[in-house]
């Protein structure tokens, strides 16, 4: 008879630090629904999982490319006709040095194939707090300390230039930037991103252009693009179809490589042979690519209304309801209120989901300055669901601190 191995098989430990909050409470969630209780959902920011439903013409593009036998690998880059549809985008965005294009799994590859083309061990790069935890878990398992920049509340959520520069050593590479951002909703001004990208000339920086929202904008302001502000900075800015086209789970993603040439030449190639170690994206869903970008843009104006109008309902309970406050979203469709409470926020969005059915993610899992509580609100959810869900909220909050 063989003997057995019993010794365990345990984990790199580079992945102590990786956490991913949004989905770290589905174990509470399942608790719930087990006991037979319906969940009240604001914590993931899938559109599809509400009244919203991805563009026709772009579910007949990849069915048509389907059709047309698109169901091989792709090249590494990406299909030729949707990277000239993302370079008509950038000249619309009024970016003018771009120097690369290419198409990934969501741009949740490019987070990951960029920053692991960038940075090594005892370098770091520069991350919004709070931020959306995807780029956090990058450079956790990339075993790279992260080096955190403040937002600041009293500021409408804008970066915090000053806290920026005291954060800038030189091991620093990079300045990641959530334009629009998630998980507060603000939008950054053009004056702040010029003063952004002077920061980075000065200290030879990359900056990471995250716009996966930038159709997104719930009142009149224009998106603008970082790197149109700085056609000279090494710009990467992120794109895909999952928010703006309302197509998550096709994990369609992209990225547009800006700057000088020679500076960022280097840099791409060691982008491109990531991209052909991991073959290609989806190949039949990058067909719609250009379905998206160059036609119809109906569904935004609707999806706009809808979201401006959630947006208002939910300042309106925030600020109106005790032990909480909230800075106004600009653009995507998460609120990040404060809370005026005397335990933690993740203590809190256990036990309202426990009690009340109410699933939100806590402040702490996206980062938030030291003595301060939060959670992040996702106002997809229809005026009515919103409404039952804020009541629900605001019950708990009375009974649990009377």
């Amino acid at each position: 008879m063989p003997v057995t191995q019993a010794r365990e098989i345990s984990a790199a430990r580079r992945l102590d630090n990786v956490r991913y909050a949004i989905r770290d409470l589905a174990s509470v969630a399942s608790e719930v629904t087990a006991q037979g209780h319906a969940i009240l959902p604001l914590n993931i920011g899938d559109p599809i999982s509400f009244d919203f439903a991805t563009p026709r013409h772009l579910i007949e593009a990849v069915y048509n490319a389907m059709k047309d036998g698109h169901n091989g690998y792709a090249p590494s880059p990406g299909v030729s006709e949707a990277l000239e549809a993302i370079r008509g985008e950038a000249a619309r965005k009024s970016i003018t040095t771009v120097q690369d294009v290419f198409v990934t799994n969501g741009v949740s590859e490019s987070v990951d194939a960029c920053l692991t083309a960038l940075v090594n061990p005892g370098e770091n790069i520069l991350t919004p707090c709070p931020d959306y935890p995807m780029y956090s878990a990058v450079l956790a398992k990339l075993g790279i300390d992260l080096n955190t920049y403040f937002l600041n509340e009293d500021d409408g959520w804008q970066p915090d230039l000053i806290d920026i520069q005291r954060k800038i050593t030189s091991r620093t590479r990079g300045i990641v930037l959530i334009n629009p951002n998630n998980p507060t909703g603000s939008v950054c001004s053009r004056r702040m991103l010029e003063q952004m990208a002077e920061l980075a000339r000065r200290h030879s920086l990359i900056i990471f252009a995250d716009e996966i929202y930038d159709k997104l904008i719930l009142d009149d302001d224009r998106h603008v693009s970082m790197a149109a502000v700085a056609p000279d900075v090494p710009v990467v800015t992120f794109g895909g179809l999952s928010k703006n086209y309302l197509a998550p789970g096709w994990r369609i993603g992209w990225s547009i490589v800006s700057g000088e040439a020679a500076a960022v030449k280097p840099y791409i190639e060691g982008i491109h042979r990531l991209l052909r170690a991991r073959l290609c994206a989806n190949h039949p869903e990058q067909y719609a690519i250009k379905a998206a970008l160059e036609g119809p843009q109906d569904h935004l104006l609707e999806v706009r209304q809808k979201l401006r109008s959630r947006r208002d309902v939910t300042v309106k309970w925030c600020n109106s309801t005790p032990r909480v406050s909230c800075v106004a979203p600009r653009g995507a469709f998460y609120a990040y209120p404060r809370l005026e409470i005397p335990e933690g926020d993740d203590i809190f969005v256990k036990e309202l989901c426990r009690q009340k059915h109410v699933l939100a993610v806590h402040g702490s899992g996206f980062g938030q300055k030291p003595g301060t509580r939060h959670f992040r609100i996702v106002f997809l959810p229809d005026e009515a669901t919103l409404t039952k869900a804020y009541a629900a909220i605001g019950e708990f909050m009375q009974e649990r601190y009377k």
